[in-house]
């Protein structure tokens, strides 16, 4: 389409931003020095917070990304997919606004047409979106930043170490908007430990399509990332791709996308804790299973094999292959791809050693296993024992580790918007209740008249014939 397309869907934009009064006028009062709000990730949920802070009227904000423009987030990096696993009519990160919605740039930028026939969204052109949304809206990102630290203090501010000329940012609030691995990092099976790294990669890791062409190529797991590596390596010329799975059958079942409603989003954080936790045993005993498309895409190859039942019980050097012992045997490989998800683990954060011990965990709860962080109603972090780390509560997680707190609102794009007014609303009301001194003298000395004395004329007397003749 036509560049003059687009240029008047962002007319469009910005008339249905005045209508709405957006962005809010700014309310707070500036501190020298210290960010209002830092945000570190400039991927989906950091321009998504970002943006519903400025409708807020918090402008004081700075998103930083390690990424240089445009390569933030895994859409054209570590993703493999070919196109989003989304449904294309999600509305992503619009925050209500009609014209800020995937369909309306989709269709501003290809045509209605074509919106009709795609199926699916490109990742590519996902990725496309994300950078027109941040332009268009004029958002404050800082590419090629990498945080080294973040530390808490007492007086309410949070030190951010970063590696742009070693410097030290101030912020009253920070949020990890940091994807997949923001609390945690890749998984990785013990097997794998002592074994050369030029045999095997993580799913997240950059892969060289040219490096598995004519390579017998192992692929452990059965999710959806297991399927697209699979499908990488086929397409990019593997001599053959074996499927190792440790389940007796594949997932079939995605329970919460099928029980999924507008009462989940807004209610799962209601739920008691016990039953989140029973919500949650029983997810992860069924598994999410990979999307259908994904699976055909492996499938329809000869040169595929799905193998159940088969953990990876040994990995060891064998020349120039690396042997896998499985319950159902031993074979070798050239090239193994473990598609074995991602911890929660603070502990493996460098930047965050300052605060990792200090985390208040579902486990601690006796209710659930695993490192998960108990987030509180606006996604802030919660501190195991009161007093130990003042500050830690002005660090929100809005990243996958906060499923289990808030349901999956930071899992994906289907309810990022959701997340992002959450997390946003309860920042503000935190910020308001902190500022509520300056609050008070502000509205104690506020005089401005509303009326200024000519909009009446005062009787002389109380006239009272009218009521005496009736």
């Amino acid at each position: 389409m036509s560049h003059q397309t687009l240029e008047a869907l962002e007319a469009r934009l910005r008339e249905e931003l005045a209508l709405l009064n957006l962005p809010a006028k700014p309310w707070l009062t500036p501190r020298p020095g210290v960010r209002d709000v830092l945000i570190i990730g400039a991927g989906l949920s950091g321009l998504c917070t970002a943006a519903a802070l400025r409708f807020l009227g918090v402008n004081d904000v700075e998103v930083l990304d390690r990424a240089p423009a445009g390569l933030e987030g895994p859409w054209i990096t570590s993703a493999r997919m070919n196109t989003l696993r989304t449904p294309k009519e999600a509305t992503g990160p619009a925050l209500g606004v009609p014209s800020l919605t995937p369909r309306a740039w989709y269709e501003a930028r290809f045509g209605a047409e074509s919106w009709d026939k795609v199926e699916r969204i490109p990742r590519s052109t996902w990725m496309e979106y994300l950078v027109w949304y941040r332009r268009v809206l004029d958002l404050p990102v800082r590419n090629g930043v990498t945080v080294r630290a973040i530390t808490p203090r007492a007086d309410g501010v949070v030190e951010v170490q970063t590696d742009a000329d070693n410097a030290l940012l101030l912020a009253r609030r920070v949020i990890l908007a940091t994807g997949l691995d923001g609390l945690g990092a890749p998984f990785v099976p013990a097997v794998a430990q002592g074994v050369d790294r030029r045999f095997w990669a993580h799913s997240s890791d950059a892969l060289d399509a040219a490096q598995l062409r004519g390579k017998r190529i192992a692929v452990i797991g059965a999710g959806a990332s297991a399927m697209d590596n699979a499908a990488f390596a086929l397409e990019a010329g593997a001599a053959s791709v074996d499927m190792l799975v440790r389940r007796a059958a594949m997932p079939r079942i995605d329970k919460f996308s099928g029980v999924g409603s507008r009462g989940t989003v807004h209610g799962f954080q209601a739920l008691p804790i016990a039953t989140r936790a029973a919500v949650f045993a029983m997810d992860q005993q069924a598994q999410l299973p990979a999307p259908r498309a994904s699976v055909l895409r492996v499938s329809r190859h000869a040169n595929a094999r799905f193998h159940f039942g088969c953990p990876i019980e040994q990995m060891t050097e064998q020349g120039d292959t690396v042997e896998l012992t499985t319950p159902r045997g031993t074979a070798r490989f050239d090239y193994v791809i473990f598609a074995t998800g991602f911890t929660v683990d603070a502990a493996q954060r460098p930047e965050l050693a300052a605060i990792a011990p200090h985390l208040l965990l579902w486990r601690d709860l006796q209710q659930q296993p695993g490192s998960n962080p108990v987030l509180g109603a606006a996604f802030e972090l919660q501190q195991r024992a009161p007093g130990s780390c003042p500050g830690l509560e002005h660090i929100h997680a809005f990243n996958f580790a906060a499923v289990a707190t808030h349901g999956k609102l930071t899992s994906g794009i289907p309810s990022i918007s959701d997340g992002a007014r959450r997390l946003t609303q309860g920042l503000v009301a935190s910020l308001f209740a902190e500022d509520q001194d300056e609050f008070l003298a502000r509205f104690a000395a506020y005089d401005t008249p509303e009326l200024l004395g000519d909009e009446w004329t005062a009787a002389a007397t109380l006239a009272t014939t009218e009521l005496e003749t009736l």
